[in-house]
Parts: structure tokens; C-alpha cells; sequence
């Protein structure tokens, strides 16, 4: 890799993480995008024409490297977002990012489930009647907490499994949560989402937590609102394999994730009359254009509905 690129995309990381405040895995997928582009040969030749770039993006979209659309994307994204960076740090004297295309982006509506499939993934981890008996039962009380939180308040997987107890305000009915960018808000919890959450807070959690706290061979425990029957913080793996059995037993879709949730919380409220704005601050985007998906979701259900229902359509 030429010594002039290496130190230009380490003070790139280095400007991501500082004044972007993007996260650790944002960062390490830039990383690799641009260290791949860095080590293809003609890499010496950077600074002074896009040609190295472009071939480089053009490889990736011959086999047997062919990237998926999405994926070629987001790699040409980095790379001119890396070039803009250097230009305007004077480590290059031409504006190679304006000689980059990013490739059309396909719009792909995401799948959504309708209020009487949420219910039915919502109700396929049913609750004990009584405190849990059984590790099974007690797995069940954590599920369901975690599925009513996630449709409750549309949080990204990665938020729900990254807060602490104490960001959950069970007298406010909210929870405070830290997005993308560091961005801080404070997400409305509904009142089934707060008494799965009473139930696992008040009936499980303690037991589970105290005894990671004792395997550690320390007092206190965790500070996760999530943790494993070890009291370890619940995994991504974890969490989208109690959604996986969710969605088997409700008998949906095996594309049921963490995140169809939060795509059917944000077309749900748009369906109900919410205002665009209010779902943007809901879901912490920071572009109300990523937030606008919704209304093409939800003019396309509109549409459906008016072609099943109606008897002329």
C-alpha cells in the first residue's frame, strides 16, 4: 500500500470516529472497503486521477468477485466519501470524488407484516402465568420482552441489546437510547411492551444476572437490560434466533428479522396518520429521505388493499 494512501486513510478513520462519531463496526467495514481498494495494484496512482478507483469498482463487479448491487454500492460510497475527505484535508491536489458515480441504488421495499401477523409473532412466546418454573419459561419471559420492546418502540436491534437498565424509565413509559452517530433520543414504550418488560425486569433478570456476577467472581452485576441465563449481555445471534422461533411457531414468513419489527412499527404509524417527521425522530434517522421509504411502502399496502377490496378495481 503507498505510504501516502496509508496515512491519508488512517486520518479518514481517524475524522470518522472523532468528529462523525460513527460506531466501531461502521467504521472497521470502512476500513475495509478502502484497504481493499488501496492494495489493488495501480493504488500508487491515487492522488492524481479516478482511474485506480474506478477500475478497482469495476472488478468488483465482474465474477467471480461480483458483488450483490447493494453491497458495490456501498463501497463506491466509501471510496468517494474518502476522496472528498483528502480533498478537502489539501492531501490531494484534484477532485477525483467528483469523476466517481455512485451505481443507481434499486429500491427494495422492506418487508413489513401487517397488525394481525405482529400480533400473532408477538403471541407465539407466550408468558408464563405464574414466575417462570423452567429455563424455558424463563427464555420465553425474555423474548417476549424483547419482541414487544422492538415493535413497541421500533428500535434497531443493535439499540434494543446495547441499552441498560437504567435507560428504561418504567414510570415515564420510555427509553433512552443512543443511535447512529451518538445521536441520543428518548423512544415512547407502550403499555404491553412495559409489563413484558416489568415481568423479565422483576421475575428473571435479577437471577440471571447475579449469577454471571458470581462467574465473574465479583459483586454487582451487569448493567445490561438484556442478558443470557449466564448474565452476559444477549448477542445479535441470540436475539435474531428467538425472533427465527417466533416467526416458525406464528407460522411466517423465515424472513422475519429483529428488523422487520421496526419497519412494520414505522409503516404501522404512517398507516395510522403519524406525522413523517415524528416517525423520522422515532427512528432516529437523520435524513427525513430515508424515513420517506415509509410512504412508498405504505402507498404500495394502500394499493393492494384497494385492488382485494374493492369489486371494480
Amino acid at each position: 500500500m503507498p505510504q501516502d494512501l496509508q496515512a491519508a486513510i488512517e486520518a479518514y478513520l481517524l475524522y470518522l470516529r472523532v468528529e462523525r462519531g460513527l460506531s466501531p463496526l461502521t467504521i472497521r467495514a470502512y476500513e475495509g472497503d478502502l484497504r481493499g481498494f488501496a492494495t489493488r495494484p495501480g493504488a500508487e496512482c491515487w492522488a492524481t486521477s479516478p482511474d485506480p478507483a474506478i477500475a478497482h469498482l469495476a472488478a468488483l463487479t465482474r465474477p467471480p468477485r461480483a458483488l450483490r448491487p447493494s453491497s458495490h454500492r456501498r463501497k463506491a460510497a466509501a471510496i468517494r466519501a474518502f476522496y472528498r475527505f483528502a480533498y478537502a484535508d489539501e492531501r490531494i491536489d484534484v477532485d477525483v470524488a467528483a469523476a466517481l458515480d455512485l451505481p443507481r441504488q434499486a429500491r427494495r421495499l422492506p418487508d413489513v407484516l401487517d397488525a394481525e401477523e405482529v400480533v400473532r409473532l408477538l403471541e407465539a412466546v407466550p408468558m408464563p402465568a405464574d414466575p417462570p418454573a423452567s429455563d424455558a419459561e424463563a427464555v420465553a419471559v425474555r423474548d417476549r420482552a424483547l419482541l414487544e420492546l422492538l415493535y413497541a418502540s421500533g428500535l434497531r436491534i443493535g439499540e434494543a441489546l446495547g441499552l441498560d437498565v437504567r435507560d428504561v424509565s418504567r414510570d415515564g413509559a420510555f427509553v433512552r437510547v443512543i443511535g447512529k452517530g451518538d445521536r441520543e433520543r428518548l423512544v415512547p414504550v407502550g403499555e404491553p411492551a412495559l409489563e413484558a418488560l416489568d415481568r423479565w425486569l422483576d421475575e428473571v433478570r435479577p437471577a440471571w444476572a447475579a449469577r454471571g456476577a458470581k462467574a465473574r467472581g465479583r459483586p454487582g452485576t451487569d448493567d445490561a437490560l438484556f442478558v443470557t441465563s449466564r448474565g452476559a449481555r444477549l448477542t445479535r445471534m441470540a436475539a435474531w434466533r428467538g425472533v427465527q422461533r417466533a416467526a416458525r411457531v406464528a407460522g411466517l414468513s423465515a424472513h422475519v428479522t429483529p428488523h422487520t419489527l421496526r419497519h412494520s412499527f414505522a409503516t404501522h404509524l404512517l398507516e395510522g396518520g403519524a406525522d413523517l417527521r415524528v416517525v423520522q425522530e422515532l427512528l432516529g434517522h437523520a435524513s427525513i429521505g430515508t424515513t420517506q421509504l415509509y410512504t412508498h411502502l405504505t402507498g404500495e399496502r394502500i394499493r393492494q388493499v384497494y385492488a382485494r377490496a374493492h369489486p371494480r378495481a
